[in-house]
């Protein structure tokens, strides 16, 4: 019960009080008033007035007094709430929501949430939420900064948290945690158990489903991927949900799907690090579309409002090489590389050095992509596919076959394929590399570069026409898409030349054509 008194419907004067017969108790327009000697009161319903009755000084201060009581009273029945607070959250509170919801947090709020959950847990090592809290803030940390150390730390918090509150007793928050930081180590067979064990227990529990997303897309099954992705725009449409759904339409090939879908993302980001990683994405389906002067205006647009983010500093770096700013590409590629660690970086970096004649320069990045892959392994991490290409196009091919023929046994994903077709191209197996290819190709991903790969592998093959057809597919997917390859795939397809008059020889017919004889069955008589 609430009891309501408005300021404008109590008058205290020194002199009289006066109550109205039409009036009712508390919270309505009339309830209670107290008039001076010099006030009229209100009419009533039968309009005749109603003279004030005076008091002495001594009821007066009584029904003061009797105001006041009504008024304790009230505040009495309904206590302050912690929603009351007026006050905005503090950093660590806004980390812990928005980890909570699998936003991208701001580094200096989720260092807050670091040090305030590991202070808090000093004290309350049973406190199995925020051990949960903490592993997911750990995550986080490494997704930021691309320092796969960040990885064990969050291992052992989401085992303690569920060490002291098991799956059984629905422990959702650790649990998806787990799933979480298994996808991040490219583990997907592990996180999608997790994702599945939470759906099993919990239906409706919404959290599952970008574990689920992640893991079906990265075994492969994107069929699965897709229904996960449906039931989690059902149960909670936002930043989270609109990123997976884009990833999911770029994977088939819905390139303006995928970026109405990262647009509506951008929309519903709510924090300066949700919008500049909203940003990020876009710009990078605007450079896979061949589009480098929207791609940098989305990757400016990320670094202005997150002008930490490694990742966004990377996109920029590839579309200033594209442009012809290799300077500045350089630049902000050994920049992102200090952010960021991450070993497709290095790669890019070293292709650019060696594509511009910088052999010796080249070496350094390259160098730093094994020691980062070598860092990554130690803490669980699965570089397989990087790995793969970096050795199939500039160390040892036969290693990157049996690597990758590994890495397909345990996901089969279009990445693994199209690696696995690359290395087993450059290690002069063709005709099982083509079959690879295909597979990459076929789910409908426009990719540069996977249209490259199969393009070079057919030519290998002595198919001409299918070579051209994809080597042309590739540059107009993206005329830039690589320092190294976009200039050999225009000297190939320079060299295949156009296709022979008349078309293919199957179709046009090798002498005079022949009207061929038709034989009229009668219709029988009814």
């Amino acid at each position: 019960m609430e009891i309501v008194l408005g300021i404008h419907e109590v008058s205290v004067a020194l002199g009289a009080i006066g109550v109205n017969r039409a009036a009712t108790l508390f919270g309505h327009r009339r309830a209670l008033f107290i008039l001076t000697h010099s006030e009229r009161m209100d009419m009533d319903e039968d309009s005749h007035p109603a003279p004030p009755v005076t008091f002495t000084g001594r009821k007066t201060l009584v029904a003061a007094a009797v105001a006041v009581v009504l008024i304790a009273g009230a505040l009495l029945i309904r206590p302050a709430r912690q929603d009351d607070d007026a006050r905005p959250p503090g950093p660590s509170q806004r980390a812990a929501a928005a980890v909570g919801m699998g936003s991208p947090v701001a580094a200096m709020e989720l260092t807050a949430l670091v040090t305030d959950r590991e202070a808090w847990l000093k004290k309350h090592a049973d406190d199995d939420a925020s051990w949960a809290v903490l592993g997911s803030a750990y995550l986080e940390q490494a997704r930021r900064t691309a320092d796969s150390a960040w990885y064990p730390k969050a291992e052992r918090a989401l085992k303690k948290s569920l060490e002291l509150r098991p799956a059984e007793k629905d422990n959702f928050d650790a649990m998806t945690g787990m799933g979480t930081l298994a996808n991040a180590r490219r583990d997907y067979g592990t996180a999608k158990k997790w994702g599945e064990l939470v759906r099993a227990q919990a239906p409706k529990h919404w959290t599952a489903y970008p574990v689920l997303v992640d893991a079906y897309s990265g075994l492969g099954d994107y069929k699965a991927a897709d229904r996960a992705l449906e039931r989690l725009l059902e149960l909670r449409p936002g930043l989270t949900a609109y990123a997976r759904a884009s990833a999911v339409y770029r994977d088939h090939g819905w390139r303006e799907d995928a970026v109405l879908s990262m647009e509506h993302g951008a929309g519903a980001a709510k924090t300066p690090a949700e919008k500049g990683y909203a940003l990020y994405r876009l710009g990078e389906l605007a450079w896979e579309r061949g589009e480098p002067s929207e791609a940098l205006r989305q990757f400016e647009g990320a670094l202005r409002a997150d002008p930490g983010s490694g990742a966004a500093l990377g996109g920029r770096a590839r579309v200033l090489a594209a442009l012809g700013r290799d300077g500045e590409a350089v630049r902000d590629y050994r920049m992102a590389l200090g952010r960021a660690a991450v070993p497709a970086l290095a790669l890019e970096l070293g292709e650019l050095l060696e594509a511009r004649g910088r052999t010796d320069e080249a070496k350094d990045p390259y160098a730093k992509l094994g020691g980062l892959v070598a860092r990554g392994t130690a803490h669980g991490v699965n570089e397989s596919v990087v790995l793969g290409l970096y050795e199939a196009d500039h160390g040892d091919a036969t290693a990157a076959v049996t690597r990758l023929t590994a890495e397909w046994a345990r996901h089969k994903s279009v990445q693994v394929a199209d690696a696995l077709g690359w290395a087993l191209h450059r290690a002069g197996d063709d005709e099982e590399a083509l079959e690879y290819a295909k597979k990459a190709t076929d789910l409908g991903l426009r990719s540069a570069e996977f249209s490259y790969h199969r393009a070079q592998i057919e030519r290998s093959l002595g198919d001409a026409g299918a070579a051209r057809r994809h080597f042309e597919e590739a540059l107009r997917t993206n005329p830039r898409f690589s320092p190294l390859r976009a200039p050999l795939a225009k000297q190939a397809l320079a060299a295949l030349g156009n296709p022979p008059p008349g078309g293919p020889e199957n179709v046009r017919p090798r002498g005079r054509w022949v009207q061929p004889e038709v034989t009229v069955v009668p219709k029988s008589a009814p």
